[in-house]
């Protein structure tokens, strides 16, 4: 038997979806100020009303968008935490993810232009602190399992450099994996009161 023929929630979750994937292309293409809500109508090929009939404003809609993708990537790096079985693995596992990013790359500039949106607005803000506070925690607690001494600030300052480097990779391409990697695993090193060197 053929399937049903979609239903009127159908049609409105896949109108829906179009509008979320084509606000998160403009974002990164144009820049979060440079959307407007004719440009997302006419990228996903709606008419501009049903850009409000979904959401609530412009602004609703691009900060779902860009948080759905870093939700995503969120999502995957803890995938990568969670499944090495050390913490040098762990590191590896993550920076050489990164290496597939250029810095001017669609991921890379959406999560420069929402932190840039975030800096002026609480509510994204919170919503962004609230998903990195969540890789903060898991990433702390591998490190604490692996005695890493203040695995909190520790965990902090390296997702502050995984986010310095794909910031800075346009104008330092050669922040790979392979150069960064050795001075991260220094910070790493597990050291015990009285056993660090003068």
């Amino acid at each position: 038997m053929p399937p049903p023929p979609p239903t009127a929630a159908d049609r409105g979750r896949e109108v829906r979806q179009r509008l979320l994937r084509a606000a998160t292309e403009l974002i990164a293409e144009r820049g979060w100020s440079a959307v407007s809500t004719r440009g997302v109508a006419e990228r996903a090929e709606v008419g501009q009303g049903l850009v409000h009939y979904h959401f609530a404003s412009l602004d609703a809609l691009l900060q779902q968008a860009a948080l759905g993708t870093v939700e995503e990537f969120v999502r995957e790096f803890t995938a990568l935490m969670e499944s090495a079985v050390s913490t040098e693995e762990a590191l590896d596992s993550a920076l050489g993810s990164l290496d597939g990013f250029s810095g001017t790359d669609p991921i890379s500039l959406l999560f420069t232009e929402t932190y840039l949106a975030a800096a002026r607005d609480e509510e994204l803000m919170r919503a962004l602190a609230g998903l990195l506070t969540r890789v903060r925690d898991g990433l702390a607690g591998r490190l604490s399992d692996s005695g890493v001494p203040q695995p909190q600030e520790t965990a902090a300052v390296l997702l502050a450099v995984v986010d310095g480097l794909m910031l800075h990779r346009p104008a330092s391409p050669s922040l790979t994996s392979a150069a960064v990697g050795p001075v991260l695993r220094r910070l790493l090193t597990t050291t015990t009161p009285g056993s660090e060197t003068p």
